[in-house]
């Protein structure tokens, strides 16, 4: 597995009052904040409980459309089998960002260290970017940071695409402030579908009939220490099945046409 790094420059205004940008320089990488609500990138509850009541793929119940987790659980399992590029490294992330620079589409997420204390918030360690042909894991602390992506989050000719996408992008820029650009959260667009659920494993289990295995060690792991296979796979992951999604969304004319 090929190890890689990112990095840029780029203008925006903060959303937090806080010296973000010197607490991770200071080594903390941690804002006190109050207890924010639970991500839509999180596992979601209904396929748990109320999703196991719905009597077919798309059980009809009140408010839509639910997906079963028995019939997620049916279905084939996918996963990316191409490269994936462990950055760790600010050359590194530099070569990265540049290659990517050529795609249309990007997957996009983020990876944090859990909080087990009330009131304490983690910032992103790993940011995932899902090409045509590459998928980039960038650990943000050890490989620039936020900057050395800016040509590619300021892009916006350049869509970045994922489910709770505007939590991830808050959180990115309480790292560095940047003017996020082309960001599209997929799940604002599958809603209008009359599907319930908001979270990439039923997305895709719906729309690209292929199970997404989301292992709840390797989530809520540490994900500020260095990464181990599972971890790696797990990441590329989630950028890879938010890029396949947008791309058939947009080809049945769900989501309008990215140019």
């Amino acid at each position: 597995m090929g190890r890689g790094t990112k990095m840029s420059p780029c203008g925006g205004s903060t959303l937090f009052s806080h010296p973000a940008e010197s607490l991770v320089a200071n080594g903390l990488g941690v804002l006190c904040l109050p207890l924010v609500e639970e991500s839509e990138n999180q596992p979601e509850p209904a396929e748990q409980g109320a999703e196991a009541q719905a009597n077919s793929q798309g059980g009809r119940g009140q408010g839509g459309i639910r997906i079963e987790k028995d019939f997620i659980e049916s279905l084939p399992v996918g996963e990316w089998n191409g490269p994936i590029e462990l950055i760790e490294s600010e050359k590194d992330a530099e070569k990265a960002i540049a290659s990517l620079a050529r795609d249309r589409v990007l997957g996009f997420d983020t990876e944090t260290k859990p909080s087990h204390t009330r009131g304490e918030y983690n910032l992103p360690s790993i940011l995932q970017l899902a090409g045509e042909h590459h998928i980039f894991v960038f650990r943000l602390d050890h490989c620039g940071g936020i900057p050395l992506a800016f040509p590619v989050l300021c892009n916006e000719r350049q869509a970045k695409v994922g489910v709770a996408v505007r939590d991830d992008v808050k959180n990115l820029r309480a790292r560095a402030p940047f003017d996020d650009r082309g960001f599209i959260d997929i799940a604002d667009h599958t809603k209008k579908t009359g599907l319930v659920n908001t979270g990439l494993q039923a997305l895709a289990a719906h729309f690209l009939q292929l199970q997404m295995k989301k292992s709840k060690k390797v989530q809520t792991s540490n994900w500020a220490k260095p990464l181990d296979e599972r971890q790696i796979q797990y990441a590329a992951n989630d950028a890879w099945f938010s890029r396949e999604l947008f791309l058939k969304l947009e080809q049945d004319g769900l989501i309008p046409k990215f140019e």
